[in-house]
């Protein structure tokens, strides 16, 4: 599902990501480490499409990554930073905008946005604006964003961020179970406790670099 062959990526003369090779198979997760500045955010804009690599060939589902290809943008979802929010628009009008542009039937796109909602436990917040939540609630609406459209590769970056032991379980639990429904999961992280329920493969960059 995944092929990385020798990929880095320069700013310049400044190395971003150290030439890096991996391969990743359907339903396979991929937990990715190293500390700050490591390449780890840089190695998921690649996979991701946002940002072309300086050398090495880059394949998912054998095609390079294209953000103008529809095919290409309904394999691979991907939360890096949080998405773009409106401010006038409640949390249940975004994640039912996004659904609606993938699902035809207005009523598929319900019961998607109803279903994220559920397992994020943001059901209680629908009608709140983005600004009446807090940092992790905000952190859940932005994996809301991205778990409400069909999708065959999930690249998250540091899902972690701004949440407490019982949410980061929720968001585990959600991952493993993608992953368990064929899934192919990327997740660069910091938490031991995500790697360890995630992590049938590990690459660490710090080892690259």
């Amino acid at each position: 599902m995944i092929e990385l062959n020798n990929v880095s990526v320069f700013a310049g003369e400044v190395p971003l990501l150290r030439p890096t090779t991996v391969s990743l198979s359907q339903a396979e997760a991929l937990v990715i480490r190293g500390h700050n500045g490591s390449g780890k955010s840089t190695l998921l804009r690649v996979l991701a499409g946002t940002l072309p690599p300086t050398s090495g060939e880059v394949l998912i589902d054998g095609s390079a990554p294209d953000t103008r290809s529809r095919t290409f943008r309904r394999t691979v979802a991907a939360m890096i930073g949080l998405p773009p929010m409106a401010s006038d628009l409640t949390v249940r009008d975004h994640v039912a905008l996004v659904s609606s542009t993938w699902f035809p039937r207005s009523v598929d796109a319900e019961e998607m946005a109803s279903s994220v909602l559920d397992k994020l436990e943001l059901s209680q917040l629908a009608l709140r604006f983005p600004h009446e939540l807090s940092s992790g609630q905000l952190q859940l609406f932005g994996l809301s964003l991205v778990l409400a459209r069909p999708f065959d590769v999930l690249i998250v970056d540091e899902p972690e961020q701004r949440l407490d032991d019982e949410r980061l379980g929720i968001v585990s639990q959600i991952l493993q179970s993608l992953r368990n429904d064929g899934v192919t999961v990327v997740v660069a992280t910091h938490s031991f406790h995500l790697a360890d329920d995630l992590g049938n493969r590990v690459l660490s960059l710090d080892m690259t670099t």
